[in-house]
């Protein structure tokens, strides 16, 4: 026989949870962000319209606030009201930042398995930009080449740029969240990057597979440009490592 179900879906034998006021206003004012009813950019309700809408306390109010804010839903600035935020994939893989820089800080094979997302995820990507690049696409991943030339003996400068050419080769996909999971992959191998002292003599070669990338982009030869940016990233792999494994790369 199925189990009866109450009114709010429970099993009838299982116990009933008392939640915090403060949760039931936050779930409130994330459906009536989502619903549309405060759409980015729009003022928060005071905190004394809030308590008389849903007939509670200031402290229910505030702290729900405060976890709408924790989570990057709105801004809450003092002495004006709170705003709704504008909400991107970006956002999204943002408040995964902590947990997944901990992950990869407490299971080394947490590293591994995240330098195989990355050659996956990029040799797709300039598989599926070669046949829709823009002139615009090109002109700007040509430039951030030559910015990064620009940074040869600036380690933080020269590994900055090289994540954000690679984030331009995602943003060139047109699929926002294509673009937010690389940033976010890169930002955390950058964690793990070795020393540039390590890098002697690669500078060179990191350019030069940029840009050959970069000219099999421009020729639309998806197959040669995802072969260049599968030897690129094999290459490099080693770059990235535990701290205190010093093991040569």
């Amino acid at each position: 026989m199925t189990e009866k179900k109450t009114a709010i879906g429970q099993g009838a034998d299982e116990p009933i949870v008392r939640r915090k006021l403060s949760e039931q206003v936050f779930d409130r004012l994330r459906h009536m962000i989502a619903s549309g009813e405060l759409a980015p950019g729009d003022a928060m309700y005071s905190e004394r319209e809030l308590m008389e809408r849903f007939g509670v306390g200031r402290p229910a109010i505030r702290e729900a606030l405060q976890s709408l804010a924790s989570k990057g839903l709105i801004t809450i600035s003092h002495g004006e009201r709170s705003r709704v935020n504008r909400l991107t994939p970006g956002m999204a893989f943002g408040q995964m930042d902590e947990i997944a820089r901990l992950l990869l800080s407490t299971e080394p094979d947490n590293l591994d398995h995240l330098k195989e997302l990355r050659r996956l995820l990029e040799v797709a990507t300039v598989r599926k930009v070669a046949p829709i690049c823009t002139p615009e696409d090109i002109s700007d991943l040509r430039g951030l080449v030559s910015t990064q030339r620009g940074h040869l003996g600036d380690a933080s400068g020269f590994i900055q740029t090289d994540i954000a050419f690679h984030a331009r080769l995602a943003e060139a996909t047109g699929n926002p969240l294509i673009k937010a999971v690389t940033e976010a992959m890169l930002t955390w191998l950058f964690d793990y990057h070795a020393p540039m002292l390590r890098w002697s003599g690669r500078e060179e070669t990191t350019l030069s597979e940029h840009e050959s990338i970069v000219d099999f982009l421009e020729k639309r030869d998806a197959d040669t440009a995802a072969e260049m940016m599968a030897g690129h990233l094999d290459r490099s792999e080693p770059l990235y490592r535990h701290l205190g494994d010093n093991k040569s790369a």
